[in-house]
């Protein structure tokens, strides 16, 4: 297939290596151009992944999804609102888009903002994390650390979900178990919870910019918090009537050993992958990003439900104090109308069936 990877930050160039080691013609653009300087025509992987992967570089947004079967978006969550409007305004009607992963129910911003330009029939796909993880260790390198067993697929509209799923498992090979909608996976990463804690129960530690593995971190009392906060999540999800990947499940797919206490598979990651280094400055994406998109959208969720998330809320401000500033604005979210949330998921915006777009 022709598939357009839509961003070159620290997830892109690594899902593109994947998709072109199955054999797809990959074409890579980033937003900003610095993420494909120096990519000409291969990204070498290494790591679970290892070869060199011829792939194409795009000069601009309009031509990275000229002549693709599918396009995959890769940035971070506080990259989305810029980036949907114009994602939105020139994608073909007929080309389906994967968002991972789904922050915040990015799928329903960029299906209400594409309902704008007309009728729409190709699904938006809504993966709870990346396919694989990672990170750059050069220009046109990637070290590949995990790739994922499974991962978590839904789709606005809901029902071609199943169709997306098998969309993802051709491109990139692993298994996507299919969720009710949107929500289900928005409430699903693992991220938020063990970042937001990491962050927070190593504050010193990035102050002096030490350099502290973090699954080492991942120790018993960190890990009891954690789990509160994942219960805490939970019960939200039980408002809405879903039922969510819980952390222990996700460590599992993520790395491939057995579920078991917290501590001790984070003990086992630890000792299968080596060191992964937790963040060294105070404005990191632990924080920047999780918190907002993950944690505080948790607690927009909560609140008019009347669902209690105490701990989640102490660590939001807890981490707010932390930076001095406000962590709870959330522009997804402030796109999105809440009080049809229902519809949204079910149906979409916009859409006309296949039979009247043919």
């Amino acid at each position: 297939m022709r598939l357009a990877v839509l961003g070159a930050g620290a997830v892109g160039p690594g899902v593109a290596a994947l998709a072109a080691s199955r054999g797809h013609d990959v074409t890579i653009w980033s937003p900003s151009g610095a993420g494909t300087a120096g990519v000409d025509g291969v990204i070498h992987a290494e790591g679970v992944l290892e070869g060199s992967f011829a792939v194409r570089v795009a000069p601009m947004l309009e031509a990275a999804l000229a002549g693709a079967d599918a396009a995959i978006l890769c940035v971070p969550a506080y990259g989305l609102d810029a980036l949907l409007p114009r994602i939105a305004a020139v994608i073909r009607p007929s080309l389906p888009l994967l968002i991972s992963p789904a922050a915040s129910l990015a799928p329903l911003v960029v299906e209400a903002l594409m309902a704008r330009h007309g009728p729409r029939r190709a699904p938006v796909g809504a993966l709870a994390t990346t396919p694989l993880g990672g990170r750059r260790i050069g220009a046109d390198r990637v070290r590949v650390a995990m790739l994922r067993s499974a991962v978590d697929m839904a789709a606005v509209p809901a029902a071609a979900a199943p169709e997306m799923a098998a969309l993802a498992h051709v491109l990139f090979g692993n298994e996507y178990p299919v969720a009710r909608d949107a929500l289900a996976v928005a409430l699903t990463g693992s991220n938020p919870i063990i970042h937001g804690v990491l962050a927070l129960t190593n504050l010193t530690r990035i102050e002096h910019r030490e350099a502290w593995p973090q699954y080492a971190m991942m120790t018993e009392a960190a890990c009891r918090m954690m789990a509160a906060m994942d219960a805490e999540r939970a019960a939200l999800a039980a408002s809405f009537g879903l039922v969510v990947t819980d952390l222990p499940t996700a460590l599992s797919r993520a790395n491939r050993i057995p579920v078991a206490p917290m501590q001790e598979m984070a003990a086992a990651i630890a000792a299968g992958r080596g060191e992964v280094l937790g963040p060294t400055e105070i404005g990191n994406r632990y924080i920047m990003e999780d918190v907002p998109f993950g944690l505080a959208f948790y607690l927009a969720l909560a609140e008019p439900r009347g669902v209690a998330m105490p701990v989640t809320e102490a660590c939001v401000v807890a981490l707010e104090a932390v930076l001095g500033a406000p962590l709870r604005n959330n522009p997804l979210t402030a796109r999105l109308d809440l009080s049809a949330l229902d519809a949204a998921l079910l149906h979409g915006s916009n859409r006309m069936d296949d039979a009247a777009a043919q």
